[in-house]
């Protein structure tokens, strides 16, 4: 269903102030850190010339105001902390942006980026690429129309980086994904609320990351862990996702023909697809109408021969569900007919191996209640032929694996 966003702005504003995770301030300003840039003349210009001739372990202080940008930024110094007044009080506001590139790349590493809105994107909202020790802390990124295909496709966007956190960020309107860490290792996502997104937080092609104190709400998808062929960085593996709020995630999918998630369906809270040792405990699943968890292989032809496109060695246990199930969506919509309509809360593909490959033991451990609903659709294979599923409510009989090591990252400070 297509919201508008002014008539949700009021609600919408009290429940982010009721049940973002940490809704306080980012810290107040080093009384030595230097002064504010000046808000005056061309601002975008001003800020990227300090970006430029900024040295190692600078703080670059943004004032309060709203900012219109015609181009993008960069920063490519190390150890930068680009800060400004608070979310909402410094907004870098790029709708009359010339380009379609992010509103900042940032290629350098120990930098941290806090306080500060960006808005209305033509491409990625923030973008760091191969920049390890990365903070993200108290930054919204929001596309403030209907979601939309033409929106930015990332809002916050680590890739090819090591030992990541984004805590307490805020993105709104990705017509891809509003938090994602793809080709990255050691990653904390957490305290962080995602919303009308196409997915709400995505980890792709990842190892070792902690996703937990999320609200994920009112995304086509909550939160997704993928991995996927042909890609620098594959084998994605050792994925924690606990204590989250994963509700209502019932946004049609915005996402543009072609993408990857433009095969998402509305309403499900969890997807792991094709990953290895991915753990989802503790979390709360709310009103997702197509289902909570949804496990499945990769779907499409591939020709990546070291890529297994089956996810392997995944436990669900101790979730708490409410509601959803009621009108599944997408490709799960033709099965869940063949179900009588409706699907319960866990729910596997079935898919146990591919074109020129034997089957293969997946390890599924479901340890839910017992009250909690579990399907096996059953299919032999992809591409997906509705008339040869073979359904089933029993629940795999795996071998739970060890637990992943919380993620400790060394760079930031408790």
């Amino acid at each position: 269903m297509k919201l508008s966003r002014a008539a949700c702005a009021i609600p919408l504003a009290l429940i982010i102030v009721a049940c973002t995770p940490n809704a306080s301030s980012p810290p107040a300003a080093d009384p030595g850190a230097p002064a504010p840039l000046s808000a005056e003349g061309d601002f975008g210009a001003t800020l990227q010339a300090a970006l430029i001739s900024a040295r190692p372990g600078d703080t670059i202080q943004m004032p309060e105001g709203t900012f219109s940008l015609i181009d993008s930024l960069s920063l490519d110094v190390e150890g930068v902390t680009l800060r400004g007044a608070g979310e909402g009080k410094t907004v870098l506001d790029f709708a009359q942006q010339a380009g379609a590139g992010e509103g900042l790349l940032v290629t350098s590493d120990g930098v941290t980026l806090t306080g500060f809105t960006v808005r209305d994107t033509k491409g990625d909202g923030i973008k760091s690429k191969g920049a390890d020790r990365i903070i993200y802390r108290f930054v919204t990124v929001e596309w403030t129309g209907e979601p939309e295909e033409t929106n930015g496709a990332y809002g916050v966007y680590p890739v090819e980086s090591k030992d990541v956190l984004v805590e307490n960020v805020t993105v709104r309107g990705a017509s891809d994904a509003g938090i994602y860490v793809g080709q990255s290792s050691n990653i904390i996502v957490r305290n962080s609320v995602v919303e009308y997104n196409v997915a709400g937080i995505e980890i792709e092609n990842s190892s070792g990351a902690d996703v937990y104190g999320n609200i994920a709400r009112n995304n086509t998808g909550g939160i997704l862990v993928f991995d996927l062929p042909d890609l620098p960085v594959s084998g994605g593996n050792s994925t924690r996702i606990f204590s989250n709020q994963i509700l209502a995630n019932n946004t049609r999918n915005f996402a543009a023909a072609g993408n990857i998630v433009a095969g998402v369906p509305s309403g499900t809270g969890v997807i792991i697809m094709a990953n290895r040792n991915v753990h989802v405990f503790d979390n709360t699943f709310e009103n997702n109408r197509s289902t909570g968890v949804l496990i499945t292989a990769y779907s499409l032809p591939f020709t990546d021969a070291a890529y297994n496109p089956l996810p392997r060695d995944i436990v669900v246990r101790a979730n708490k569900y409410t509601g959803g199930g009621d009108d599944p969506q997408g490709i799960l919509e033709p099965l869940a007919d063949a179900m009588g309509g409706t699907l319960p809360p866990v729910v596997w593909d079935g898919v146990t191996s591919w074109p020129g490959a034997e089957p293969q033991a997946v390890n599924l451990t479901i340890s839910e209640a017992p009250e909690v609903g579990f399907l096996n659709f059953g299919v032999p294979s992809y591409p997906l032929d509705p008339a040869a599923i073979a359904p089933s409510t029993d629940r795999p009989v795996g071998t739970p694996p060890a637990e992943p090591a919380p993620i400790v990252l060394a760079h930031v400070q408790e």
